[in-house]
């Protein structure tokens, strides 16, 4: 039996499996690692729903998907965000990837939308969390905490993103793809100085062991060969582990991954 992420349409053995074609057009434009690993996730689960065995089995994308939202919401009881999220990815499916746009409407039952009341802590209760904290991650949540970044945005940056001189931090393909300026706390300079000093130390002895590349986007590695193994290129150095041969950051997630 076809396994349900494996289709591919039946008598032109040449056209891509869908999948793989899914992820080379969200990598065509730019979408995160964590977009596609949920489309491609949602397309899955469609794709099981309607036991589809190849692309054929896909025509009729309007009734289809709208049974599809409707279990979610009626039978899998999901949150309005997540079925959202099941939506523009099921029309990613159509409209970019097999080109056949959506003209007719799309029925489904709404899952209920919730309000939520955010929970805020005060600047007695962070100092409090900090302080039981120690180490790399101590670091890491002061500058979550004083410079405002994303988990993501603290693990990907690189040496030569932070400023001391001007007290900011540059993250680098933020969310939407976009590049921003934050502050770097005055009390963090030390604090990142000396965890940089004993990280550049691992990456030497990487370099020297024939290890310590590090990965760059799009096609840099191809125009700047040399880069990937500089330090101010180094990506996620904030934890020296991450230097080691054992771990590796993930090209495109920047998750620290050990290798197989």
């Amino acid at each position: 039996m076809l396994e349900y992420w494996q289709i591919v349409m039946e008598g032109q053995p040449e056209s891509p499996r869908l999948l793989r074609q899914v992820r080379d057009i969200m990598r065509l434009h730019h979408y995160s690692i964590h977009t596609e690993r949920s489309y491609v996730d949602w397309i899955k689960r469609y794709v099981e729903f309607h036991k589809m065995t190849c692309r054929e089995d896909l025509a009729d994308g309007e009734r289809k998907i709208e049974a599809f939202l409707t279990d979610l919401a009626v039978r899998g009881k999901v949150a309005a965000s997540t079925q959202n999220q099941a939506m523009n990815a099921l029309v990613f499916l159509y409209k970019k990837v097999l080109a056949k746009p959506l003209d007719e409407v799309i029925d489904a039952v709404r899952a209920d939308r919730k309000v939520n009341v955010p929970v805020v802590l005060t600047r007695e209760e962070v100092s409090r969390i900090i302080a039981v904290m120690e180490g790399v991650p101590q670091l890491i949540v002061k500058l979550l905490y004083g410079s405002g970044l994303r988990v993501l945005d603290a693990v990907r940056v690189r040496v030569k993103d932070v400023d001391f001189a001007m007290k900011q931090v540059t993250v680098r393909s933020g969310k939407g793809e976009k590049d921003r300026f934050t502050t770097l706390p005055a009390s963090l300079i030390p604090l990142l100085q000396n965890q940089l000093q004993r990280v550049k130390a691992y990456h030497e002895q990487d370099l020297a062991a024939g290890h310590g590349a590090v990965y760059l986007p799009y096609a840099l590695e191809r125009k700047y060969p040399c880069k990937c193994q500089s330090s101010l290129f180094t990506q996620g150095r904030l934890d020296a582990r991450v230097a080691r041969h054992g771990d590796s950051l993930s090209a495109r997630s920047g998750s620290v991954n050990s290798e197989d």
